[in-house]
Parts: structure tokens; sequence; C-alpha cells
């Protein structure tokens, strides 16, 4: 009861320091007002009371089963044989450890097919400018002498907020009552370069065609959502203003993730626009020079208003922030898991190498090498860890393929990873026991038959 109560103090320490570092972890907010609650103290004292007499009962009813003459006799065995509950305590924490090992591992590969992806578009050197709207009637300005700046390549705007697209609504084919879904956002002739996705067939928005204000481009998906067997030479129905408007289709550009990697790619269509509120430049070489030449061309056109910017591939790493932050976290409770479960370990090897104390010498006395006795310690507990490997693979296995299976575009699961995870238990687990296996190798014979 004591040990458990001060384990609760040292606990509610802990917490009390690490808290600050674990809500900037896990991009929490949490605080330690729930540590003063009635339920939770109430918890706490069921907690130590509970913990106290589990771990107290069992060696008290386990010492007063003994027969008092067989145990003056020395019939009573001991070691690793009587350590059952010791060893499936053990194994339960290295299973603990195990999973928790490979599920980071996996949530670490995908977080990381995620953002190498080819997502059918160069979403990096693209530097995005919020609330062009700012400008005024300086906007065209801005975005020519942009344009002229050594170091960018292109700009255009758009009144799209990647990722994700701000407009989905309902389409029709000419000639067709049936209603089609379908994302939309608008820009101007020089998106393409931007981003730099692929058109499949025909052309994208040009000065060289007025009629373009009235044209429209879909991806790969709209096309299969409408059925279009022939696209060019079919027109859209768009009713923004309670006039249907026909849309020329002009192109067709391949599939791009413009959302999420957890969701399949949905037809999107893209219209023309001469200004829009975000303008996203494309420019090469570093971007602190290139940031720092856009802020002075935007001082002078609009000296006070605020220059708002954030760059396009960071806007897209932050629809992984919760899978990363979840990583962080994993990593975190495996290491504490694999902490505990050394604990446990080192713990149960003391107590087997001291049951074992006559054996050794008896063995050192007949020959013995230290390597050969350490490796005889260290078997029994590699035991430990294969059995703790199984039901944690396996449970590991099902989780893992469940969790990524939330994502439309998934990583493989790579049977390396459980067996690298194995590898990685099994020599902590010797690295734990290395020092006991040492030290009862290395004991003096004599002294071991003498105490015995």
């Amino acid at each position: 009861m004591i040990y458990s109560l001060i384990t609760v103090i040292l606990a509610l320490a802990t917490c009390y320091f690490l808290l600050p570092f674990f809500n900037t972890l896990a991009g929490k907010q949490l605080g330690m007002g729930i540590f003063l609650t009635p339920v939770f103290i109430v918890g706490v004292v069921l907690l130590v009371l509970f913990v106290g007499l589990i771990a107290g009962s069992y060696p008290a009813f386990y010492l007063t089963s003994f027969n008092a003459v067989e145990v003056l006799k020395g019939k009573v065995r001991a070691g690793m044989k009587s350590g059952g509950v010791r060893s499936t305590l053990v194994v339960c924490q290295f299973a603990l450890s195990i999973f928790l090992i490979i599920f980071t591992t996996v949530v670490y590969q995908q977080i990381t097919f995620m953002q190498e992806r080819n997502m059918g578009i160069d979403k990096h050197n693209v530097l995005v400018i919020r609330n062009t709207s700012r400008l005024g009637t300086n906007r065209d300005a801005f975005k020519n002498s942009l344009d002229d700046l050594t170091g960018i390549v292109k700009s255009s705007y758009t009144n799209n907020n990647f990722p994700g697209v701000n407009n989905t609504t309902v389409f029709k084919s000419a000639g067709s009552e049936q209603d089609h879904i379908m994302g939309l956002y608008y820009a101007d002739y020089d998106h393409m370069d931007v981003l730099k996705f692929e058109l499949k067939e025909g052309r994208f928005f040009s000065k060289d065609f007025p009629s373009d204000s009235s044209a429209i481009i879909l991806n790969e998906a709209a096309v299969k959502e409408f059925g279009f067997n022939n696209p060019l030479q079919e027109e859209i129905l768009y009713n923004d203003s309670g006039t249907p408007l026909r849309y020329k289709v002009i192109g067709i550009y391949k599939d791009f993730n413009f959302e999420s990697l957890k969701f399949k790619v949905r037809p999107l269509a893209i219209m023309l626009t001469k200004n829009a509120n975000q303008l996203m430049v494309r420019y090469e070489g570093n971007s602190k020079n290139a940031l720092a030449s856009i802020e002075k061309l935007w001082k002078t056109q609009s000296p006070n208003e605020p220059f708002d910017y954030s760059f396009l591939d960071e806007n897209f790493d932050e629809l992984f922030r919760v899978e990363q932050r979840m990583g962080q976290v994993f990593s975190v409770f495996s290491g504490l898991a694999i902490f505990i479960a050394c604990l446990g370990l080192f713990a149960l090897a003391a107590f087997t190498a001291e049951q074992r104390t006559k054996e050794i010498g008896i063995r050192k006395a007949l020959g013995a090498s230290p390597i050969g006795l350490v490796v005889l310690l260290s078997r029994e507990f590699t035991k430990l860890v294969l059995i703790a490997f199984v039901p944690a693979a396996v449970a590991a296995w099902f989780i893992v393929d469940s969790w990524l299976n939330g994502f439309e575009y998934r990583i493989d699961i790579d049977p390396l990873v459980f067996i690298g995870s194995g590898v990685i238990a099994i020599v902590i687990a010797w690295l734990t026991v290395s020092y006991q296996s040492i030290k009862a190798a290395a004991s003096n014979p004599i002294n071991s038959l003498r105490y015995e």
C-alpha cells in the first residue's frame, strides 16, 4: 500500500511537469483541473487500495500455501518454473511493446508515403498569397510586376484554397436531366503552369480564345461521372444565377489529389477568372529570397495592408498533422512500454539468477564457460519474447490493416516491419538480462555452493 501511494504521488508530479510537453506533442490543451475533481480523487484512492491489495495478496497467499515440513526439507521448487505469473506479466508487457513498435512504424511509413506520393501536381516551391483583394485596382499590376521578378516562374489567380475545393455543386450535361455532383473552382490562364498538372486531351484556357469565358475544363473523374465518350464535343449546364448557363468542354486534365489522400479523387471542374482573392506564385531557388522579393513588391503596391501568405506544400502537410501527432504520441508510448517491460524483465532475470545460484555454481565447477552460462540464462527470456511476439504480431496486423483501410491511397503492410520489431524486442531483452546473466556467470562457484 505504501509503495502504491508513493507511486501515485510520483505519477501526479510527473504529469504536472510533463503535461505542457504532451500538449505540444499532441496539439491539445489539457489542464490539471481534472486532478482536483471528486471523481478523480476517489478513483486514485481506490486505485491505491486495489494495486496494494493485489500486489500484496499474491505473495501472501502463495507463501501461506506452503507446507512447513516441505519447506524445511527444501522440497519447494523455485525459479522460472514457479514464476508463471511473473513470466506472464513480462510476456504481456513485451507483447504491448512489440505491438506499439509495429503500429508506430506503419504510421510513419504511411505519413512518408502521403508526403512523397506524386499527387498529380507539383506542390513544392509554390507560395500562396491570400486576401489579394487588399490590392484593390492594383491586382493586375501586382501580378504583372511579380512575373517580371528574378526567380519567379509564373503566378496565377484562383478563388480556391488548396487543399480541398471551395464549391461543390450540381451540373447537367446538355440534353440530359440527370444531376451530377462536381467540385468547381475558378482560375486564370496561368494556373496550369503554376500547379503543373497534365492535360490528357484538349487545351487549357488561352487569351487567344475570347470564348473561353464560357468554357470549362474537367478532370478524368468528371468525365467518368458524366459518362462522356467524346468529352471535347460536350457542353455542361451550370445553374449559377437562376438561368442555366452553357459551358463548352475544351480540355480534360489528369486527376490530381486536391484533397486528403484518405479520399478518392472526386469530379472537379475549372472555370476561367481573371481576378480572384488568392494568388499562387511558383518560384525557383531559395524560398527566403523569393519571399523577400514578393513581400517588397507587395509593400510598393499596398503599403498599409498586411502580407498574408503560406506555402502550398505546408498546406497539404496539414492534412497529415493528425497522423503525424499520433505517430509522435505512439513513439513516446512505445518508449514507455519498452522501458516498463525492461524493468519487469530485469527483475525477473535477477530473481531467476538468485534462484539458480546452486545450478550455476555446479555448472561452473564442471567446466561451463561464462559465455555458455550467459546463453543458458538468456535463452529462457528469449522464449518469453518469442511467445509475446505471436499475439502482438497478429493483433497488430489486423488493427494496422483496419487503420490503413481508412486511406484511399495506402501502403502495403511490409512483413519486414514485423520481423524487425521482433528482432528489436529480442535485442532489448538480451541487453536487459545481460547484466544479471554476466554477473551470475562471472561469480565464484565456491561462493555459490557455500551459499547453498
